[in-house]
């Protein structure tokens, strides 16, 4: 018989992992594999703490016997036996530190031979002790995609090109001053351009010389 177990943490919706187990293996076969796979510390006395379906302890396995055996003589099948439908797995137990691994499904046939673990979802506990948040587990007035950011931004023409454009336009406060009426005058349609015509006009008549017809033109 295989069993699958998912590794979750309470109150975060942004890990887990997925494990299948044969029955034969022990306890501490699937310890060692969860402790590889999430890196759990070396060095750390471990606990398994079985509960049944309405949350309540039949079992604790660790590394002495507590009362129901150790956990390199206790099989998976054995403690499923014994009605145990989750464990509470303190990676961790000085410090309290554990995971939820909640059994999920049962196969009859499958080729798995030891603890594998078939599906991940976010970084491992330790980044969760350090701060790391997950998309999920963010508050729903943070939990936006990065260009839904930017477009906000950009209506408020706060940032990129379009708040660059905005400030050289001067819409913001102390812009350009408005040219006085004199000087909306002189920039009016026709009469500025056949002043600046007028102008090329005179230009191009100084240094020559004007004949009028009765004067020899030189050769």
């Amino acid at each position: 018989m295989v069993y699958t177990f998912r590794v979750t943490l309470t109150g975060i919706k942004g890990f887990y992992r997925v494990y299948k187990v044969n029955g034969i293996n022990s306890l501490y076969s699937f310890h060692k594999q969860m402790r590889t796979d999430m890196e759990f510390p070396l060095d750390q006395m471990m606990l398994f703490k079985g509960l049944d379906a309405n949350g309540n302890v039949v079992a604790r396995y660790s590394q002495v016997d507590l009362g129901a055996g150790t956990v390199d003589e206790v099989t998976i099948a054995q403690a499923v036996a014994k009605g145990i439908k989750s464990f509470t797995y303190f990676y961790d137990t000085t410090n309290k530190k554990s995971v939820n691994v909640t059994l999920e499904e049962k196969e009859e046939k499958s080729s798995v031979l030891n603890p594998t673990l078939t599906d991940v979802k976010g970084p491992n506990p330790i980044e969760f002790e350090n701060g790391y948040v997950a998309f999920e587990d963010l508050p729903d007035e943070q939990r936006h995609l990065p260009s839904e950011s930017d477009k906000a931004r950009s209506k408020k023409g706060g940032g990129g090109l379009a708040g660059l454009l905005s400030a050289i336009a001067g819409d913001d406060e102390g812009g350009d001053e408005e040219l006085g009426d004199d000087e909306d005058e002189d920039m009016d349609g026709d009469d500025f351009f056949e002043e600046e015509e007028e102008e090329e006009e005179e230009d191009s008549l100084d240094g020559m010389e004007i004949y009028d017809g009765s004067e020899e033109l030189p050769l």
